[in-house]
């Protein structure tokens, strides 16, 4: 018996030894940027939503509002195009004293970190520690990208001649347990993201 537990450790240990060589000089294999995505923006704490089509997006829209009893109260939204979620949700948003939460789109999803970058045509002159605490953020899944360079790239070529300002990310998206001094100052947003399928 002891013979037999004395192979099965030499094989299996120069086995891990020859696949860690090997591993030491192939690339490293790339996640695809939906899952790498998808991956690090849980990690972050951010709540995650997949629609495959628009009825699924406004059903798992009125999902958040019951979840959090967000009916009869004031949102906030700066764009025109997600003003009729509100409003076919009988939720107040012209000049909103307190609002609740914003409802927003994005410039891009960054896949490296699982952060989520904005500008002012989403968040106008707004800075993050403006906002409300609770974000809805509608994207697609075709504004996934790798890093925030490609991020940045793409809204150079989207708005070409007039490059907007107010460039920020967000990723801290749950209370930070310990103190840590790199998120000092930032306030922790909870945040859901409704992706839809657009490929």
């Amino acid at each position: 018996m002891n013979i037999f537990k004395k192979i099965l450790s030499t094989f299996t240990s120069s086995r891990q030894n020859k696949e860690e060589e090997e591993s030491k000089y192939l690339p490293e294999k790339e996640i695809p940027v939906d899952e790498q995505f998808t991956c690090n923006f849980k990690l972050n704490g951010g709540k995650f939503l997949y629609c495959e089509t628009e009825e699924e997006l406004e059903e798992n829209f009125i999902s958040i509002l019951q979840e959090n009893d967000w009916f009869e109260i004031e949102a906030l939204t700066f764009e025109k195009d997600l003003q009729h979620y509100l409003s076919e949700n009988k939720l107040s948003y012209k000049n909103p004293s307190n609002p609740m939460f914003l409802l927003t789109g994005c410039e891009s999803l960054i896949a490296q970190d699982g952060s989520v970058l904005f500008s002012s045509k989403q968040l106008f002159h707004y800075k993050p520690n403006e906002l409300p605490k609770n974000i809805i953020v509608i994207a697609k899944a075709s504004q996934i990208t790798r890093s925030k360079s490609d991020g940045l790239r793409n809204i150079k070529m989207r708005y070409a001649n007039e490059i907007p300002t107010n460039i920020t990310t967000m990723q801290h998206f749950k209370e930070s347990k310990t103190d840590n001094f790199l998120q000092y100052g930032i306030q922790a947003k909870n945040l859901y993201l409704l992706l839809l399928e657009d490929f």
